[in-house]
């Protein structure tokens, strides 16, 4: 028994680390291509928008920054348009409509600006399909900071010169929030780091839409 308890301590002792380590691996190869002040950020081809949690008619807190931080970037220069991913799967269940409506009506964008991924189910696959859907090469992603490493390996890992930049708060998250997400993106780290080692395949993929061309053909589900 007790040799038992040793390798069961020595077992997931190992774990922790390599998972730790993981951690560590990814924050410092990510950490060149992150930017906080939007005067820094260099220009890219086009602005990725991940999806995160909407609601029947609105956005929550996270999307709203994430397009509200998008907004600021094609103000600003720094890309001519938007690429907006996220889940789609469910007819009952649409990030990237809801996403477009925000987008539209609340900061008033062309939707010609506007490409919608409706299979961008997580960071790995908006990434991957970014790349091979839409042929997407450089691009800025805009999201929260905790999130902010993850898309930034996983794209450079993929061959895309992505950048990131921090999505401003529009209102202050409580520290128990903060908490969840940084113990849920460790997790994470850990799942995509392998995703990425075995070149995982997205759950779709599909026709080729590049985003050098128009938007109308990303609109034909609606």
């Amino acid at each position: 028994m007790k040799k038992v308890l040793v390798f069961l301590f020595c077992f997931f002792l190992a774990i922790f680390f390599g998972a730790v380590g993981i951690n560590l691996y990814v924050l410092n190869y990510a950490k060149p291509y992150i930017y906080s002040q939007l005067s820094d950020l260099p220009q890219r081809s086009v602005v990725i928008i991940p999806g995160a949690k909407v609601y029947k008619d609105s956005v929550s807190h996270v999307v709203r920054d994430r397009i509200d931080a998008g907004v600021s970037c094609v103000k600003a220069g720094k890309a001519p348009k938007y690429l907006i991913s996220g889940d789609h799967g469910r007819r009952e269940y649409d990030e990237v409509n809801q996403m477009r409506l925000c987008i539209q009506n609340v900061y008033g964008v062309d939707k010609s600006l506007v490409f919608l991924d409706h299979a961008g189910f997580s960071t790995y696959e908006t990434m991957y399909r970014a790349r091979d859907v839409f042929c997407v090469k450089d691009a800025i992603v805009v999201t929260q900071k905790f999130h902010a490493a993850r898309c930034v390996y996983i794209a450079r890992k993929l061959g895309l010169d992505l950048v990131a930049y921090e999505a401003p708060e529009l209102a202050a998250y409580s520290e128990a929030t903060r908490s969840g997400w940084g113990f849920r993106e460790a997790l994470a780290r850990v799942k995509n780091f392998f995703l990425v080692a075995f070149k995982a395949k997205p759950t779709y993929l599909g026709e080729r839409i590049p985003i050098s061309g128009g938007a109308e053909k990303t609109w034909d589900q609606l």
